[in-house]
């Protein structure tokens, strides 16, 4: 519509009462109308602005809503709160550092908008390049995502109070034993295969955790690497402590090793880069399987617009793995606790409802 055609109405109305003396109020007041009906049709732009920022704000993930009949865990729970039989002291009992289904670690604030302020995150880990990596290798894209939805639903079904978020864990620098053209020990993942999983993400609704595994090269060298993808909305960060090594030695022979103070440089170049990019809150997941492989961890903080997890990967022996847990993440506070189930290697595998019992309750439940 002419933008002006409001103000030559205006104008012609006016020029007309002038000229024609005999026009009446009724008349004036149809023309009014009528220039008030056209104006409805036309766009407001600080509406559109309005709406267009609204659209912005909204997170670039959709949680699976728990079904109509999901009844939670933690009601089924309620009478574990109390003495099993009269007269049991409630020391006796185990005692938990937060309320079950509490994902926050004891004493520790969110601050952030992040993906773990309301919703768990349940991912599927692996690469493409192998079927013996974890659960991504092993389907098709669609199919593979088919399957992390119908495992994330169970998690959103036991706690609806937090519903869960089907999350991609791709590794994407992934460690190896020789070291290869660039002599960092790491093969990075094909870029096409990269945007295979962020769009596949975007197409249902769901994040995706990109996986380093460094070998002989740094945290920052690797982060900035995956850079790119890190400023897509649905994009955020895992660092796989283990495989980085020192220079003579090989990940996966040798244990390597991570300097919190390296991660927490991640964790502010991160938070930055979300700042100056006007980005959704972001989340860095930390792997942690056992005590040398993550030195000096309390260096690491998250900030006002990063989530921290740390989480617990160590395979074998389900009460160990519990046991463990409580060490790690428990014991050891840094903002939220993840914790991965092995299907091929857990003796026996914990079921959803024994992961969220662990204490505090994980907002990350990775499978491999």
């Amino acid at each position: 519509m002419n933008k002006y055609l409001p103000i030559m109405l205006t104008v012609s109305l006016i020029l007309g009462a002038c000229s024609s003396p005999t026009a009446t109020k009724e008349q004036e007041k149809d023309a009014t109308t009528s220039e008030q009906d056209k104006s409805k049709g036309e766009k407001n732009p600080k509406e559109d602005l309005a709406t267009e920022s609204k659209e912005q704000s909204k997170p670039p993930f959709q949680p699976l809503e728990p079904a109509e009949d999901a009844v939670s865990l933690k009601e089924t729970l309620s009478e574990e709160t109390q003495p099993d039989k009269e007269g049991q002291a409630e020391e006796e009992k185990p005692q938990r550092t937060v309320p079950f289904g509490e994902t926050l670690a004891n004493g520790v604030d969110d601050p952030s908008d992040g993906p773990l302020k309301d919703h768990r995150l349940v991912t599927y880990y692996g690469t493409p390049a192998s079927k013996h990596m974890g659960i991504l290798g092993k389907y098709e894209p669609e199919e593979y995502i088919k399957k992390l939805k119908e495992q994330t639903q169970i998690y959103s079904d036991l706690d609806p109070d937090r519903p869960a978020v089907p999350t991609i864990e791709l590794i994407t620098t992934m460690a190896q034993n020789a070291p290869g053209p660039d002599g960092d020990y790491v093969q990075m993942t094909s870029e096409e295969n990269i945007e295979t999983y962020v769009k596949l993400a975007e197409k249902h609704d769901a994040l995706v955790l990109l996986d380093i595994q460094l070998g002989t090269d740094t945290v920052m060298n690797q982060v900035k690497m995956v850079e790119k993808w890190l400023k897509r909305p649905n994009v955020h960060l895992a660092i796989d402590t283990e495989f980085h090594v020192a220079e003579g030695e090989k990940p996966g022979e040798d244990l390597g090793e991570v300097d919190g103070r390296k991660i927490q440089e991640a964790i502010e170049y991160i938070s930055t880069l979300a700042e100056k990019n006007n980005l959704p809150d972001k989340l860095v997941l930390v792997h942690q399987f056992t005590g040398p492989v993550l030195t000096n961890k309390d260096a690491i903080e998250p900030t006002d617009n990063v989530e921290v997890a740390i989480n617990f990967d160590g395979w074998g022996a389900a009460a160990d793995k519990q046991a463990l847990y409580g060490k790690y993440v428990r014991d050891e506070p840094t903002q939220y606790g993840a914790f991965k189930v092995f299907y091929d290697k857990d003796i026996p595998v914990l079921t959803p409802e024994e992961v969220l019992k662990l204490d505090p309750s994980p907002a990350v439940i990775n499978y491999q």
